[in-house]
């Protein structure tokens, strides 16, 4: 797996779990504050689209993973 598909599925589980632990009609709710988990993945994604910068890219390329080098955002 590349870096950047392993941070879209990385965001998208995030949002998920997020979203099921923070919206009171889930069967899995604990806290509304989970929503500001929720909300930060959000603003991460919004501008590493303008900056480039992503944490988790850095975390990952030391954990082995490889760049693909034909994604959107190179």
């Amino acid at each position: 797996m590349t870096i950047e598909r392993a941070i879209r599925v990385l965001a998208g589980t995030f949002v998920l779990l997020t979203l099921a632990l923070g919206v009171e009609g889930s069967p899995i709710f604990v806290s509304k504050w989970f929503l500001a988990f929720t909300a930060f993945v959000g603003l991460n994604l919004l501008q590493s689209g303008f900056t480039g910068f992503c944490p988790p890219e850095k975390l990952l390329a030391k954990m082995g993973f490889k760049r693909s080098g034909n994604s959107c955002g190179n």
